[in-house]
């Protein structure tokens, strides 16, 4: 390790004082406001994507937290997006190696001792909203939970320092994740038994929701009254046990109920 890589004294004392602060969190607020805090010396982003698995068969379940005025829910949606989005299609390379995957088209593709760099279609990262960004996961095929996270917009370049910053944090960051989202991990339905749930016209209704369209709208592309799509949105909102239209869109994207349309 070249000495411009190692971490240096301010980082360590930086280091130390944000794991200090991690024992306190239980609380999304304060999962943000410590994100925003003296962890961006450390990891200095914008974006922080997270998944929680519960199981080696299960899926990801995916949320977000955002500075960006840029990536909001539709970005989200389209970057999580099963098998096709961009989420998807970087886990599997991470899951190669198992190492820090750093994604941009500044540096050359190369797999160091400590960390992998890959470029990427450059049109395809405009649009995610993510630009530069780095993946990396914890308790993969080694404990009952795993959790991946993806920094995006990141303040540095991909270095030893960067890699070696995320190893350490990492387990620290998965226990953060891991209380955070308790009271729902285990209260969460799986995707198969809400696909089972989800009727057909159900999930017509919930793809065009996806895309935006109003009640009235949706009922003129189905040729059913708009009092019917309410009804229908209405159990949707049931079944995913969601609080509006928009947060039924998100989820059910987030649970490949749905494929978007392109």
């Amino acid at each position: 390790m070249n000495n411009s890589d190692a971490l240096s004294l301010e980082q360590r004392v930086d280091f130390m004082d944000v794991i200090s602060e991690s024992l306190r969190i239980s609380q999304r607020t304060h999962l943000f406001n410590w994100l925003q805090g003296g962890f961006q010396g450390l990891v200095g982003h914008e974006i922080m994507i997270f998944g929680i698995k519960s199981s080696e068969n299960d899926s990801y379940h995916f949320e977000y937290f955002t500075s960006s005025r840029y990536f909001g829910d539709v970005q989200f949606s389209a970057v999580i997006e099963r098998d096709v989005g961009l989420v998807s299609q970087v886990l599997n390379l991470w899951q190669e190696t198992s190492l820090p995957l750093f994604v941009n088209n500044q540096d050359k593709p190369m797999q160091h001792g400590s960390y992998r760099v890959v470029n990427f279609d450059q049109e395809a990262l405009v649009t995610s909203e993510l630009k530069d960004f780095v993946m990396y996961g914890f308790g993969h095929n080694q404990s009952e939970l795993s959790s991946i996270v993806i920094f995006a917009r990141l303040h540095k370049q991909a270095n030893t320092a960067y890699a070696q910053m995320l190893e350490l944090i990492m387990p620290h960051l998965h226990c953060v994740l891991i209380r955070v989202t308790s009271n729902r991990v285990n209260t969460l339905t799986s995707s198969d038994n809400l696909g089972r749930l989800i009727t057909k016209r159900e999930s017509e209704v919930l793809q065009w929701l996806h895309m935006g369209k109003t009640n009235w709208e949706i009922s003129t592309i189905l040729g059913i009254s708009p009092l019917t799509v309410k009804n229908h949105v209405q159990n949707v909102i049931r079944k995913l046990s969601v609080l509006n239209r928009s947060q039924a869109a998100v989820k059910a994207a987030k649970l490949g109920l749905i494929r978007m349309l392109k």
